[in-house]
Order: structure tokens, then sequence, then C-alpha cells
């Protein structure tokens, strides 16, 4: 029997014993854990995914992929340009079984990517009773007065009201937040905010730096 899975923005076509590499996951070696968004398991296919089903597998190891070259050029008056490598973290897997019903049930830790938000916070998202609505409520007023409080961020190469918008809604309102990140954390905004590839190719990072200087 096999198995589609769905992990870190992929899907993969899995069976019992299969070893496959998959984004970094928050798990040790040795440590199984289990993937339950599953597109279809044997014949049946999920809407979008299959209630109840799930694979387990076990970790073997955390490694890295092949390098990638990056070379990034900006063409303007004072234009840079500059070349990096990247490695992209992976976890490798054998997975153990298929379940077709009472994943739910089974006890084994779910598979969390590690760039994701860790097993607290995803508690932390969870419903709250109504009671707890009201703080809620509050904090979300307040987000868009921080944000206001910020950077003109519009000042970055590509950078539009709806970019600018979208970059405040993840939290992100000074250039001194974006000249602290590495390029995973570039990578994993790209994938949060549907802009793959444009923190690099714009320089979002050294412009940043620049801003946030004066």
């Amino acid at each position: 029997m096999f198995a589609v899975l769905k992990t870190g923005g992929k899907q993969y076509k899995v069976a019992s014993g299969d070893i496959l590499r998959v984004e970094k996951l928050a798990a040790s070696a040795g440590e199984t854990v289990q993937f339950n968004d599953i597109l279809m398991v044997g014949g049946t296919i999920g809407a979008p995914f299959v209630e109840g089903a799930g694979v387990q597998a076990e970790v073997i190891d955390q490694i890295k992929g092949e390098k990638l070259i990056h070379f990034v050029k900006r063409r303007r008056k004072h234009g840079s340009q500059r070349t990096k490598g990247h490695r992209q973290q992976l976890t490798l897997l054998r997975v153990t079984d298929i379940l077709e019903s009472g994943a739910a049930d089974s006890g084994v830790k779910a598979a969390i990517g590690s760039g994701s938000v860790s097993g607290a916070a995803v508690e932390a998202a969870a419903p709250a009773p109504k009671a707890a609505k009201k703080p809620a409520a509050k904090a979300e007023k307040a987000a868009p007065k921080a944000a206001a409080g910020g950077d003109d961020l519009k000042k970055l190469s590509g950078v539009g009201p709806a970019l600018e918008k979208k970059l405040h809604e993840a939290g992100v309102t000074s250039f001194a937040q974006i000249a602290a990140w590495s390029d995973a954390d570039a990578e994993e905004f790209g994938e949060k905010l549907n802009f793959k590839g444009r923190i690099e190719r714009e320089g979002w990072i050294d412009q940043a730096k620049e801003l946030a200087n004066g």
C-alpha cells in the first residue's frame, strides 16, 4: 500500500520501508514522527486530506542537500553583485507504517518543520476558550499601531504598499529586523509571503543594513 503525503510544501509518494529526504523536521535521530497531511492512501483520495490517515517514519539523520550557488546582481547607479552558496537542511527518514485510519489516536509525535513555529506555539495558537477572546482582540488592535511606528519598508527595492502590508502582517516593521535575517530566514519569509526568491534578487538584506544605519 502507498500514500501521498505533504510536508515542506512538497508532495511525496511513499510506501512502507521507503527512504526519503524532506525539509528539516524538529526531531532527533531515532525518533518516530507522524505525517498527518495525507493527500491519498491506497485507493482513497482526500478532499484535500484523508481524514484519520497518517504516515509514520523513523528519523535516520539530519543532513544537508547539494550545494546551490546564488548569483545576485543589482543593475542600478550604485549597483552591486554577490555570489553565495547554500545547502538546504534536510531530514533523512525511513517510512515505517502507513495508517488508513486512527492516526489521531496513535500517540506518535507529529512531524513539524524546524523553520515553522514550535510545538508550544502551535498549542498557544489553538482556539482559545470564549473567555480568552477579549485579550486577543486587544492584541489585534494594537498590531496596526506597532506597524505604523515602524520604518517605511517601501524604501526597499520592489516593495510597494501591498507588499509592505504583507510584511507588517508577518510582524516585520523595521529595517533592523530584515538586516538581521539569515539566508534561512529569507527563504522562510519568501515561502510564507509567496514571493520566493525576491528577497535575494532585490538584495533586501543589504539594503536594510544601509537604511538601518541611516
